[in-house]
């Protein structure tokens, strides 16, 4: 199986370069080879390459600069997936496709279900859901994977570096209380994907959409809590005190962000067989790997 990583320097896409070479020949494409706002770049590596399996993982996910760089943001997360989906078409290959629990607005008092109505809230949520939208209408064989509150090792920054860095610069830290989601290790996710390639990366003509986090619910404020618990444990060398809870209204920003972005994994359970770790769990493994 012949297998073509978009992204692979991300925070999900580099731990699949782990992953991804146990089911296959891996070949890595990050934007220094393939620019996804030129549309014949991504032509021209899928037809030079033809893979049995693309996986993006390469996203526009700067959530509050997307307010203002529109343009940009669609031109990655909604124009490249649909050149991606013709491209796969073309040569029947298979797109697994990461996306986002923005794609939905938040007011839902219950885990969101791949069926849920979807209501993006700002430009990153609607281009991701335009993405998907594309995928659909010019593939027959994808698998699309809604995933939330992402953290790794690796890539850019990301709640849990933040809160690490701000830890060791600051007595206190104000952390949103009224935002509810769940995290989800980078390594996890990737885990995961190959066992869903495992499954049913053989299928053609197949059309799957599932939901994938970290079991369990936690604000970010309880997020950083836990992540100060288990720094701490570990010996870091820290300056915080106290952790303040805040309301979103003290902490504005240029995007809105739903304030209930928890996603009902049963489906995607139920088909491979296998439930994804607890929050809590994939944060203590996450930490021990740094020892």
């Amino acid at each position: 199986m012949k297998i073509l990583l978009l992204g692979n320097q991300g925070q999900v896409g580099t731990e699949l370069t782990y992953t991804l070479p146990l089911l296959g020949t891996l070949i890595k494409v990050d934007r220094s080879l393939v620019d996804l706002t030129n549309e014949q770049q991504i032509r021209d590596i899928i037809q030079q390459i033809k893979p049995d399996i693309i996986v993006n993982a390469a996203a526009y996910t700067a959530v509050d600069k997307a307010e203002s760089e529109k343009k940009l943001a669609e031109q990655i997360n909604t124009i490249a997936p649909k050149i991606i989906a013709e491209e796969m078409s073309k040569i029947k290959g298979k797109l697994i496709h990461l996306s986002t629990d923005y794609v939905f607005d938040g007011k839902s008092n219950t885990p969101y279900l791949e069926t849920d109505l979807t209501n993006p809230l700002g430009v990153y949520g609607q281009s991701k859901l335009a993405g998907e939208t594309n995928i659909k209408e010019n593939s027959d064989n994808y698998i699309i994977i809604r995933t939330a509150w992402v953290y790794s090792t690796y890539g850019k920054g990301n709640f849990l570096k933040t809160m690490l860095k701000l830890g060791k610069e600051r007595q206190q830290i104000k952390v949103v209380i009224d935002q509810v989601g769940c995290p989800t290790y980078g390594e996890d996710i990737a885990i995961f994907i190959n066992k869903i390639i495992t499954k049913f990366g053989n299928e053609n003509n197949s059309k799957r959409l599932y939901h994938f986090t970290n079991l369990g619910v936690c604000s970010w404020y309880d997020f950083a809590v836990n992540i100060f618990n288990e720094a701490q444990k570990l010996g870091y060398n820290l300056k915080v005190k106290e952790i303040v809870p805040i309301l979103t209204s003290e902490y504005p920003t240029p995007a809105q962000r739903p304030h209930y972005s928890v996603l009902n994994t049963r489906k995607i359970s139920e088909d491979i067989d296998c439930f994804p770790p607890y929050w809590q769990d994939s944060l203590s493994k996450y930490f021990l790997k740094l020892t």
